[in-house]
């Protein structure tokens, strides 16, 4: 059965998520989650094999229920011929070193029992040169003479790619020819034809497929790279797969990689789609790590608060029915525990930012941890730090891995630690669940006097729930007198170290008193 959409005012399905302290809340079963994106390979290895397999993450996932996260993001689990599988070599299988199709279905079947959706990586900007469309089409132009034109009704797969005789920027030779083919990320990858009939109708085929099985949605790579350099036609792509998917699958949730300005997301936001990642706020160079960096320098703060309701506002412009994307990292950008170092303190507040915008925030694996990486993106795609030993379902490293330096410990201890970067973004993702508005809830900012506060209003249905954040090092204490937070109560609060008395956040009849980088909810 088809799960339903929940709007404001109506009858919804709801699954139960622990909150901080064990209490059992109910989150409502839509397309507003937190997902946490899994590096396959790098993840947990089941069989001893030195490679993270489905299996693996079958195992684990009591271990991200009990986070907190009701969505999971799989980067590419089709055969491919790299480490990383962005080229794909059969749409319809499973990479034999993840497992196999009835080890996936097993996945999705626990995933489900435990409300968490699955969403896989559909990459169909391009295939594998080592896909049988590719292969066939190449030897057959072989076959050509000079000066000959391919025919399609002899050889259909001549019409999958762009071919030309010509070359260019971003084409590749077809070796033993005088052809060339589109290739914009590499000669391995070479790019379909995305206006192609034949290729639409295969590309549906294959969603019709995950979806029919169970899977929720799709994550799609590099939708502005469908036809470089051309917004327009761009659009006009992901509009026919959106319509297409939701036609049959209304609930399937779809996100976009459009790694580029909020101008150009924005335009992209007409094609109908649920999401696309927010960029201009996430990686190490967006917003949400930006204001950290900037913690007290009086002004910060504000401007923050001020930016999502603007960014908001643009992007539902366009589309009223969009959920943002945000991030701070993911398996292309540096590790954002590297960018927020030295302190533990602004990494946890950098994951709270993420986690209490608006939309389906994304946290990527090892994120919770702390986990380091940058540079060669083999060293961005690390094995997940299970033990201090390694005894527990450690992976080896990808192929060319760096000498990744780790700072922070690995999760068995943090575990233990009530201040670990662990149980922060734990107890972090509990509030999130707790109040479904700060999910769902449309993004204001209010200003006060002191431009290190940041203050979010979520307007959600008839209420009104406020996020308070001290962006700064220093203890505050807020008047609310005479603003539109007086009268309101401290309902959720998150420290940054819980376990010393600095840690307090209270509130004395108007005056509200903020520790370093605390955070609270009130109403």
């Amino acid at each position: 059965m088809k799960r339903l959409f929940c709007l404001i005012l109506a009858v919804c399905m709801v699954f139960s998520m622990t909150a901080c302290g064990g209490e059992k809340v109910e989150v409502p079963d839509d397309n507003y989650r937190t997902y946490y994106e899994v590096f396959v390979r790098s993840y947990y290895d089941s069989d001893g094999d030195g490679i993270g397999d489905i299996p693996g993450l079958t195992q684990k996932l009591d271990y991200i229920q009990e986070l907190g996260f009701n969505g999971i993001w799989l980067m590419p689990i089709m055969p491919s011929m790299t480490y990383h599988k962005y080229d794909v070599t059969d749409y319809y299988s499973i990479d034999s070193e993840y497992g196999t199709l009835d080890d996936f279905k097993v996945l999705l079947e626990e995933a489900h029992k435990r409300g968490i959706n699955v969403i896989i990586d559909m990459v169909f900007n391009h295939t594998s040169s080592e896909h049988p469309w590719f292969k066939e089409a190449c030897n057959y132009l072989k076959t050509l003479d000079q000066g000959e034109q391919p025919d399609a009704a002899v050889c259909p797969y001549v019409e999958y790619y762009n071919f030309n005789r010509e070359g260019g920027s971003g084409y590749s030779v077809v070796d033993g020819s005088d052809w060339y083919y589109e290739s914009v990320f590499w000669y391995g990858m070479p790019d379909l034809d995305l206006y192609n009939p034949e290729v639409r109708k295969e590309l549906e085929d294959i969603a019709d497929f995950w979806l029919s099985m169970g899977v929720d949605g799709f994550r799609l790579d590099a939708a502005k790279e469908y036809v470089t350099g051309s917004t327009s036609k761009n659009v006009e792509i992901l509009s026919w797969y959106v319509d297409y998917v939701k036609t049959g699958y209304p609930d399937a949730y779809l996100v976009a990689e459009v790694w580029d300005t909020l101008e150009t997301i924005t335009a992209f936001y007409e094609s109908g789609i649920d999401s696309i990642f927010n960029y201009p706020f996430g990686n190490n160079d967006g917003k949400l790590v930006s204001v950290v960096k900037k913690a007290g320098d009086g002004k910060s703060g504000a401007s923050f608060a001020t930016a999502l309701e603007t960014v908001e506002s643009q992007f539902k412009e366009t589309n009223p029915n969009m959920i943002d994307a945000p991030f701070l990292s993911n398996h292309d950008t540096g590790r954002i525990a590297g960018f927020l170092a030295p302190t533990q303190e602004k990494i946890k507040f950098g994951g709270a930012l993420n986690l209490l915008m608006s939309g389906s925030s994304f946290v990527y694996y090892g994120e919770e941890i702390g986990m380091k990486g940058s540079g060669a993106d083999e060293n961005k795609r690390a094995p997940m730090r299970w033990s201090a030993d390694g005894s527990e379902g450690m992976t080896n490293p990808p192929p060319n891995m760096g000498d990744v330096k780790q700072k922070y410990d690995t999760l068995d201890i943090q575990m233990e630690d009530v201040d670990s970067i662990y149980n922060y973004y734990k107890n972090a993702i509990a509030i999130r669940n707790k109040y479904p508005e700060i999910a769902r809830g449309s993004q204001r900012g209010v200003t006060l006097e002191d431009g290190d506060i940041i203050v979010i209003a979520k307007t959600y249905g008839e209420e009104v729930t406020y996020v308070v954040l001290n962006n700064s090092e220093a203890e505050k204490n807020i008047s609310l007198s005479g603003t539109e937070l007086e009268g309101c109560k401290v309902k959720s609060s998150l420290v940054t170290t819980p376990s010393t008395q600095e840690g307090t956040i209270s509130m004395e009849e108007d005056t509200l008193t903020l520790p370093p980088f605390g955070v609270c909810i009130i109403k």
